[in-house]
Order: structure tokens, then C-alpha cells, then sequence
């Protein structure tokens, strides 16, 4: 028995930020019906990652959309808008992802709902809240990731602004629904009432940078500095980050500077007495390391430091990650079969509960795959 088993979910959501809020929900026990339009469902499964499709859906909707039903409902449509709503009396928990004062219009708004199901918790994802001069504004990944600061902590110091190369907001903030949710869950059960959850992308961002945020805001309101080369963190000091080296990439994280320079048996690092200067000289400090460092190969150097307790550690891509016995002793990889044939080899959910791996290779639905037979279960 997994922890959600008996949690029913109905899911208004689309693209990536929803979806994987109830991806994690259904991977940890919970029945989660999507409630998508007729014939075109979810505008997600026409968004692509290069142009990949499998059995007529994006392979991103394949990925955030395993083991979900598929309910086919035209909102505006008088007869369809009353089944859901009878579906919704019958749910524990709604999540939707529209802009501000969509859900109004259609009338699935929290106060009509939490008349049709008071236990009901609601939870929605917006862009940057419901008030305010950005309310309306399209709620997409780059563009938090920009307005929210992010993309000035990436690369190094001669680079423009740098975006994380994934969907960074919209997992995250997914996350923290799924946060949101499971706490109301468990107040529901002291309580017997329903909660409104409430999370925006720009939030999520925010609080995703707090680290770095609070020491902007307790360190004179300065801007973050990358360094000129290697940066890997705006506000961390020397040796903190990626060296080239004879036959690839390290990396070094924070450490004594000095016992560094021993080890590597390295005078010039042995002036820098001063912990302080192992920030403001940042950038003299990583010209060393990188001039001493690209005479030797990768697995040399790390020979030489991870003996002496140094935090060091190659690159990898995704080729040396997933063929080194590190990711294969962890049992990530799961293959979901369609009803096509075709087959999604994906990643399982990172979650162990009582020291077994979660699977589910229940494939995504086609569009209102399962409308009929929702129709004759819940007698709507």
C-alpha cells in the first residue's frame, strides 16, 4: 500500500508545472484523473522537446503524465461543467494551473467549489500570484527565470545573463504544491475541512535563491559577482568551481584554500593567508588553479585530492553518468510500454518508502481514454 492510496485528485492542469505536482501525488499512491478537453486535451501534449513525439503526444507529456487517467470535459458546455462538478463532490483534492479569473469565468472558482465539497483541498500554481502588475502575464519557465533573477547567477563574469537549461520554475514549483498539498491533507484529517494551496512560479523562484537573496539583502544591497572563469557560484570564494583540466573537466568545491595548495604542492596558493582574499582575489586565485591544473589528467587529480579528503569530482554528461555503475546500482531507469508498442524508457520517482524503489509503468492517456468508464463508476 503505498501513503496516498484512496486520494482521489483531479487534475486541471497543463504544460509541465501541474502535471508534475500530480505526477509525484500519483507515484506516491493517489488516483489522479486529468481533466482535459475534448479531442486536443492538455496544450502540453503538443509541447516538444526536439520535436519528439510518441503515439500522437509530445514525449514530455509522456513523461509528466504516467499512471493518470484521461477525462474528456468541455467546461463550457453546460452538461459537462455539471458532471465535473459532481466529480468534484466526490474528490479530495483539485489542482488547476490557469491564469487569474480563468476558473471564475468557468465558474470552478474556490468559493463555488468549497460549497460543492467543503473537505476539498484546492490547490492552483499562477504565475506570479493572483494581484498585482505581472498577475496576468504568461506564466512560462524562461521568462520567471529571468524576471526573478536567476539567470545573473549562471556562467561566468563576462557572460550576459545565463537560463538553466530545464524547466527550473516549473519543476520546483510543482514540488512545492505537492509541499502544500500533503500538508492540507494531513490538516484535513485533524480538521475534517478543506484548505485553498496556493503557489506562483515567481515565489517558487524566489524562494529557490533565499540563500542568496538574504545576503544581497544583509550585505548592502550589492549584486552578485560571478567569477571571470569556472564560476559556479556567485557568492562563494576560491577554489569553488569547474577547472579544465589535460583530458577533460573537475570540479573543486569549497575547502581550505590553503591545505589545497599543500596538497597540490602549490607555493603561489600559500600567500593567501587571509581567508578573505580567497573571495575578493577570486579570480587571480582561479587563474593558478587553472594554469597548474590543465598539465594533468581528470583522474589523476582526483587520485591526488579525494585521498587527502579534498571535495573534488569529474564531469559527467549524461553517456558517462548513465553507463557508471554509481546510476546503475541506484535502479532509476523504468520503460513504460504504450498501447501502441511503442516504449518510454524514463526515470522512476526518486522517492524510496521502507527501503523499495516506487515503479509505475502505467503509460499517459490517450485524450478522455477513460471518460466512460468514470461516467459509470461515479454514476455522474
Amino acid at each position: 500500500m503505498k501513503p496516498l492510496d484512496g486520494i482521489l485528485v483531479l487534475e486541471f492542469c497543463q504544460f509541465m508545472a501541474g502535471p508534475s505536482a500530480g505526477l509525484r501525488l500519483a507515484d506516491l499512491g493517489a488516483r489522479v484523473i486529468k481533466i482535459e478537453r475534448p479531442i486536443h486535451g492538455e496544450g502540453g501534449r503538443q509541447i516538444a522537446i526536439k520535436n519528439l513525439f510518441v503515439n500522437g503526444s509530445s514525449l514530455v507529456f509522456h513523461t509528466v503524465n504516467r499512471n493518470k487517467e484521461s477525462y474528456a470535459a468541455n467546461l463550457k458546455d453546460a452538461e459537462d461543467l455539471n458532471r465535473v462538478k459532481k466529480l468534484i463532490a466526490k474528490a479530495d483534492v483539485m489542482t488547476h494551473n490557469f491564469r487569474p479569473g480563468v476558473m471564475e469565468k468557468i465558474g470552478l472558482d474556490y468559493r463555488t467549489v468549497q460549497a460543492i465539497n467543503p473537505k476539498l483541498v484546492y490547490a492552483t500554481i499562477t504565475g506570479y500570484g493572483t494581484e498585482g502588475p505581472w498577475a496576468k502575464k504568461p506564466g512560462q519557465d524562461l521568462l520567471v527565470q529571468c524576471m526573478s533573477g536567476l539567470v545573473n547567477l549562471t556562467g561566468n563574469k563576462g557572460d550576459g545573463p545565463v537560463p538553466m537549461g530545464l524547466a527550473t520554475a516549473d519543476l520546483i514549483t510543482g514540488s512545492h504544491l505537492v509541499h502544500g498539498i500533503l500538508a492540507a491533507i494531513i490538516k484535513k484529517g485533524k480538521t475534517n475541512k478543506g484548505s485553498l494551496v496556493e503557489v506562483s512560479l515567481l515565489e517558487s523562484m524566489i524562494d529557490f535563491q533565499f540563500e542568496v537573496i538574504t545576503t544581497y539583502l544583509n550585505d548592502g544591497n550589492q549584486l552578485p559577482k560571478r567569477a571571470k572563469k569556472g564560476s559556479a557560484h556567485a557568492y562563494l570564494a576560491a577554489p569553488y568551481g569547474v577547472y579544465k583540466t589535460k583530458d577533460g573537466y573537475m570540479s573543486i568545491a569549497m575547502g581550505s584554500l590553503l591545505k589545497l595548495g599543500e596538497v597540490l604542492d602549490c607555493d603561489e596558493l600559500s600567500v593567501y593567508t587571509n581567508s578573505d582574499s580567497w573571495f575578493t582575489k577570486r579570480d587571480e586565485i582561479m587563474d593558478i588553479l587553472r594554469f597548474l591544473l590543465i598539465q594533468k589528467n581528470t583522474s589523476e587529480w582526483l587520485t591526488m585530492l579525494e585521498a587527502e579528503g579534498i571535495w573534488c569530482s569529474d564531469v559527467y554528461n549524461y553517456k558517462t553518468l548513465l553507463e557508471h555503475e554509481a546510476y546503475k546500482v541506484l535502479k532509476m531507469d523504468q520503460k513504460i510500454r504504450l498501447k501502441s508498442e511503442e516504449q518510454v524508457h524514463t526515470t522512476r520517482c526518486p522517492i524510496k518508502l521502507n527501503d523499495e524503489c516506487i515503479y509505475d509503468n502505467r503509460p499517459a492517456p490517450k485524450v478522455g481514454e477513460d471518460t466512460e468508464a468514470i461516467i459509470k463508476e461515479f454514476n455522474i
